[in-house]
């Protein structure tokens, strides 16, 4: 699992780096999902940066919309386009809005950023595959906080009842929200069942081990007939030390000093 630490290292830079320069929120939420979206892009998806809007492509959407650098980031080492359109996250007038903006670039599949509304996108998406007989995948990635809507709920819901097997939704738990850890604002647990009890076919993770990421991605889907979930269990601002699993870092973005140390400490990895 070399090949995606170093990836995934890089891709942790450039995210450090387009915060910095932006002075933009929610690099916490970014530096979590980064191990699962190396694994999806460099190892799952069925894509091609030469023809990104290909009709038989795997859909991904990040649904969790405010962790759209890291998105960007993995994007471009990808192939999408090139690294110094990342200059342009979240400033005035530049081409990559602070929320996944819908072909902002080549590769963002949707607008997101309104939490709820990502889950339902893709089971629209993967009910349009089975009518055009297509076997492309949709995989979704939520955030925890975002299992706070109702909305999720009602798609996760109709995904199971249309026996949506080529959906797959990762939901990125890293156990802290806008105002406070999870647990404290609304109780997901337990987390599991609940899924599992609205007809979802189910595996827990853990959102950093590239083997185990891999190992369940290849397996989908879990069940014929079944929507599938990981639950992959992360570190709010993995990578850098003094921002893991730290709720300021929800807002905060780093400052010089700051970058200078996030950027040694990734190095060092």
């Amino acid at each position: 699992m070399d090949k995606y630490k170093k990836i995934a290292t890089e891709i942790r830079k450039r995210i450090v780096r387009m915060h910095a320069k932006s002075r933009s929120s929610h690099i916490g939420s970014a530096l979590s999902s980064v191990d699962i979206l190396t694994v999806l892009y460099f190892g799952i998806l069925k894509i091609d940066t030469k023809n990104p809007w290909a009709k038989k492509r795997d859909r991904f959407i990040l649904s969790k919309g405010h962790a759209a650098s890291a998105l960007y980031a993995v994007l471009s080492l990808r192939g999408f386009f090139s690294e110094e359109i990342l200059d342009e996250y979240c400033i005035d007038g530049g081409r990559l809005p602070g929320h996944s903006t819908m072909h902002c670039v080549p590769g963002v599949e949707v607008s997101t950023g309104s939490l709820g509304h990502g889950l339902s996108i893709g089971v629209g998406m993967a009910i349009a595959a089975k009518y055009d007989a297509f076997e492309y995948r949709i995989f979704v990635l939520l955030s925890d906080g975002e299992c706070d809507e109702g909305s999720v709920w009602e798609a996760s819901m109709f995904a199971a009842h249309r026996k949506l097997d080529n959906l797959i939704v990762i939901i990125d738990y890293n156990k802290l929200q806008a105002f406070g850890r999870t647990k404290e604002v609304v109780n997901l647990e337990a987390l599991s069942d609940n899924w599992a009890a609205f007809g979802w076919e189910v595996k827990e993770i853990d959102g950093h081990n590239f083997s185990k990421i891999e190992d369940t991605l290849c397996r989908v889907p879990f069940k014929k007939n079944k929507p599938g979930l990981i639950i992959a269990h992360t570190i709010k601002g993995k990578g850098v030390s003094f921002m893991e699993n730290r709720l300021e870092w929800h807002y905060k973005s780093p400052d010089k000093e700051q970058l200078e140390i996030a950027l040694k400490e990734l190095d060092s990895l």
